[in-house]
């Protein structure tokens, strides 16, 4: 069984970010670490480089990606804003693989991780789908784009149209002469909305219709991070940072707001076969349902550990389990988005490394010299 010092899950943004900074302060990547060094490793599910944005909608734009941040220590090439977010930063991710040697086991689903055996190490073994490894610490950054999220209403399996969660969306030239009622209140709701509806006819529903904001001051953005993190420190389900904010009042939205697409409609309260029945009784016609209603964190191989409270969320501080010590949870809550995630991948790494140095009398590794390059800032593209 293999066995490393830390395993990161998953090479999406947060799960390459934390890599980075393993590797930048002195860890070696498991294929070529030698028995001194400390190592690290970083298992993928996906089979290809380019974390979920390889999977997204054919139609998502450069020009209409939200809040991408460059991971550390490498920009984001340029690209015509019209170029395609899912061609465009798979690629990007690649070559990032590439320029740090990150080597990333691929494919490879982890199926579960539990502790080892009471006082010994390793501290967590890992089982996936090819055999097992063994190490002190991991870095889980799974994101949520496996874990789609489709609500229960009456009638949903009697309905005789089309039904589809914005994963399995590829373009809205797929609707053209049908009827569209799109569920959801938050980015990909209102994106999907107006996208589709200049090539249908479209009814949009949601719980809360979003609230915009033509600008965010740095205290609000701070503010709402104290909420997400407050939530995730109780073990709460997480927020999103946006659900605390309100949405961006992007240019898109004014050009939707103007067409008179962004009229939102209260929820309907059964799925009947040609429609949707509203509250006031009257029934939506509909051939297509798409559901925009967001997804959930991809914790499912962390059941062994026991960590999930009765509220439905697992205790997370500052993107380390407070419950699991050895076990950091980044890209979840707080640091869900682009930019939260490259800092909590960083903060997860320092965080180790101290521990790893108190534990061994603060003596450093061999390969770990006083000349390693420092943690960078992050920078906006």
């Amino acid at each position: 069984m293999p066995h490393v010092d830390v395993l990161v899950i998953g090479a999406g943004q947060a799960g390459l970010s934390a890599a980075y900074h393993l590797q930048r302060i002195g860890f070696v990547p498991d294929s070529r670490a030698q028995t001194h060094e400390r190592s690290f490793a970083v298992l993928d599910a996906n089979e290809t480089p380019g974390g979920a944005w390889q999977h997204r909608w054919e139609s998502l734009t450069m020009s209409t990606v939200n809040n991408i941040y460059e991971l550390p220590g490498f920009p984001v090439p340029p690209a015509p804003p019209q170029a395609r977010s899912n061609a465009v930063l798979p690629a990007y991710f690649d070559a990032y693989e590439q320029r740090f040697d990150l080597d990333v086991h691929r494919p490879v689903r982890v199926e579960s991780v539990r502790r080892g055996a009471a006082g010994s190490a390793p501290h967590f073994i890992i089982e996936t789908s090819r055999g097992d490894w063994s190490a002190a610490y991991v870095i889980n950054a799974t994101g949520t784009w496996t874990r789609p999220y489709v609500p229960f209403y009456p009638g949903a399996a009697d309905f005789a149209g089309e039904q589809l969660h914005v994963q399995t969306y590829v373009a809205p030239e797929a609707f053209v002469g049908r009827r569209v009622v799109i569920v959801g209140g938050g980015i990909s709701a209102t994106q999907l909305l107006e996208e589709v509806s200049r090539y249908t006819d479209t009814f949009w529903v949601t719980r809360t219709p979003p609230e915009w904001v033509p600008h965010f001051t740095q205290q609000q953005i701070l503010a709402s991070l104290d909420e997400v993190e407050e939530r995730t420190r109780a073990g709460l389900p997480p927020r999103s940072v946006a659900s605390v904010t309100g949405m961006f009042e992007a240019p898109w939205v004014l050009r939707a707001a103007e067409r008179g697409v962004l009229n939102a409609h209260p929820m309907f309260t059964r799925i009947e076969p040609h429609g949707v029945r509203m509250p006031d009784g009257s029934l939506e016609p509909a051939d297509v349902i798409l559901w925009a209603t967001g997804f959930h964190a991809e914790l499912r191989h962390l059941k062994p550990l026991q960590l999930r409270t009765i509220e439905g969320g697992i205790r997370v501080g500052n993107g380390r389990s407070l419950d699991e010590p050895h076990l950091f949870v980044i890209g979840y809550g707080s640091s869900q988005s682009t930019v939260g995630a490259n800092r909590a991948g960083r903060d997860a790494v320092r965080a180790i490394r101290a521990e790893m140095n108190a534990e061994a009398g603060a003596a450093e590794p061999a390969n770990l010299s006083r000349s390693a390059a420092p943690l960078l800032p992050e920078r906006r593209r």
